[in-house]
């Protein structure tokens, strides 16, 4: 699941198509973020649990991008810490709820599925405009993706933080109950 979420970022290096890559790879993350904590969550019954997997999560892929530093690319193109906020949001739906699973399932999945597409978006505005990027770091030969387009502008309700939230909020409620199902199969497998 880490090693998923780490992987599923690279979306600011699509010129044309950032926003289209950024639903898609909001989604995947947010998949990813949920089965993984919801299981570690569920697995330790203690509530914070979710909140030190997006930590460890968070520093895992603050090393994996510093190669992108030794290749000589700038070093903005780290990823920011936008697991961890959502983290705290599944952890704090487990302890009000006083460790109920449904409702962990329900409302957490669905406040990490509507959050972290909003938190991407932090991270998306914080880093370096690609063209910009490719143009004072340049290639011998330009790949595909980075080759400039003028890019087509979306009216509001293209919105691509709507569309990731929406998408999110329903399809990581099925994941935060694969996370605690996990748990029930681990257990029969270990007796």
């Amino acid at each position: 699941s880490t090693l998923l979420t780490i992987n599923a970022g690279d979306y600011i290096f699509y010129t044309d198509w950032a926003w289209t890559s950024y639903v898609i790879f909001s989604i995947s993350q947010t998949l990813m973020l949920v089965v993984g904590a919801t299981y570690y969550l569920t697995f330790t019954g203690v509530p914070g649990t979710a909140t030190y997997y997006c930590l460890i999560m968070t520093v895992y892929t603050w090393v994996a991008k510093g190669a992108w530093f030794a290749l000589g690319y700038p070093y903005d193109f780290i990823v920011t810490p936008v697991w961890l906020p959502s983290g705290m949001l599944l952890d704090l739906v487990y302890w009000a709820t006083k460790k109920n699973k449904h409702s962990l399932i329900l409302f957490g999945g669905v406040l990490v599925g509507m959050s972290l597409p909003l938190f991407n978006m932090v991270n998306l505005i914080t880093v370096a405009d690609p063209l910009e990027t490719a143009f004072k770091y340049p290639r011998p030969t330009l790949p595909p993706y980075m080759t400039p387009i003028e890019p087509q502008v979306g009216k509001f309700y293209n919105s691509p933080v709507a569309l990731g939230a929406g998408a999110g909020a329903v399809l990581s409620v099925t994941m935060a109950a694969l996370g605690c199902k996990l748990n029930t199969w681990t257990y029969r497998w270990m007796a």
